[in-house]
């Protein structure tokens, strides 16, 4: 029952300024009954993701510059968790899907829904430069980025190639793999002569002639959460692209300055160099995310005496994927797991013998 109906008319009129006060404090009794879910609610996870990344900060001095700076949740990140190492005798993988072979011999160590189409996100990639390169464009020839790239790439991460920008191709196979960069995929498409939908087209035969059976594609980029791949099929297409002695280096390489004509030079660096510590020596991979993926990695890498090809998809947070990594190293490591024998008939080739020495100057990219 309201509190203010349980006072007769008449204490209403021999006492007006009780009555005010009575009201009032109804009020902020009713306020405050009803505040605090929301404020649960809302307040915890803004507060979080905040800590995590400064792309939801608002422009603003701090309250000493005489203007207070508002924090907003970041687009694409989440709250990340500790947790355990292992799970059982296996390392505690948190990705949705998830494959780790042993690229040497084929054998697989840890494997979760290897074989369930996903989402794969910016992943795509390496079909899309793949397929560019089997048109042997001209790596010094210069391309112009258009509105028609700049649409393509709408609704994804924002670019640094702006419209009437004119780089090298070589330039733009960079963007494309190091800053997984929407625009350099169209422009490289255009380069070649593929509009989208030709483009698209020839990805889906391109990995077909690989003997990729679920592994499709809608559009170029990776935007679509219809470009859908395995934790398995993945890295069979990150050894394609290594394989490759233009691709291969790329995607190996830290960091790299791509010089549009005319302007400043735009420094890339890769977005798995996080995957690069003391006990993993990175041979190349590709992320990616989109809402429907979420957080994706596949990467080769030598942990020890051996190369191994991991597929970490489906993450809930930026750096659990490479955490997924780091778990699965430190278990290699520590636990030197049983190899059975190959279940490949034949085993590939070392990544060293693929890639030859790094562009970088180095035979790696960890620290």
């Amino acid at each position: 029952m309201h509190l203010m109906t349980q006072f007769h008319p008449a204490a209403r009129r021999g006492c007006p300024l009780l009555f005010s006060i009575l009201t009032v404090c109804a009020g902020a009794l009713a306020v405050t009954a009803a505040t605090p879910v929301v404020w649960a609610a809302a307040k915890t996870p803004v507060k979080a993701a905040a800590k995590k990344s400064d792309k939801g900060k608002k422009n603003g001095k701090d309250k000493k510059g005489g203007k207070k700076t508002v924090q907003t949740a970041p687009k694409h990140h989440h709250s990340e968790q500790h947790v355990a190492a292992m799970k059982g005798n296996l390392p505690n993988v948190q990705s949705a899907g998830a494959l780790v072979i042993d690229l040497d011999t084929g054998h697989e160590l840890f494997s979760r829904r290897p074989d369930v189409p996903r989402s794969i996100a910016s992943i795509s990639k390496l079909a899309a430069t793949l397929t560019v390169m089997d048109r042997s464009p001209d790596l010094e020839g210069l391309t112009t980025i258009k509105k028609v790239d700049a649409d393509v790439a709408r609704g994804g991460a924002k670019s640094r190639l702006l419209e009437g920008m004119t780089l090298s191709n070589r330039d733009l196979l960079h963007a494309a793999l190091l800053g997984s960069d929407n625009r350099a995929v169209s422009a490289l498409g255009r380069a070649v002569g593929l509009g989208t939908s030709q483009f698209t087209a020839a990805m889906n035969h391109k990995v077909a002639t690989l003997g990729l059976r679920y592994t499709r594609f809608r559009e170029p980029t990776g935007l679509s959460s219809d470009n859908q791949s395995t934790p398995r099929e993945t890295i069979a297409l990150l050894k394609a692209a290594m394989a490759h002695p233009v691709i291969g280096p790329i995607l190996r390489r830290g960091e790299y300055d791509a010089h549009p004509v005319t302007k400043p030079a735009i420094h890339y660096i890769n977005t798995h160099r996080p995957a690069a510590r003391s006990n993993v020596q990175v041979l190349g991979g590709k992320t990616g995310y989109n809402d429907t993926a979420r957080y994706c990695l596949v990467i080769a890498a030598r942990i020890g005496e051996h190369n191994y090809g991991m597929a970490l998809l489906g993450t809930e947070g930026d750096h659990t994927r490479f955490g997924d990594l780091a778990r699965v190293a430190d278990w290699i490591v520590t636990h030197k797991p049983k190899r059975g024998p190959s279940t490949a008939p034949q085993g590939p080739p070392p990544p060293e013998a693929i890639l030859g020495p790094s562009p970088d100057g180095g035979q790696s990219d960890a620290k």
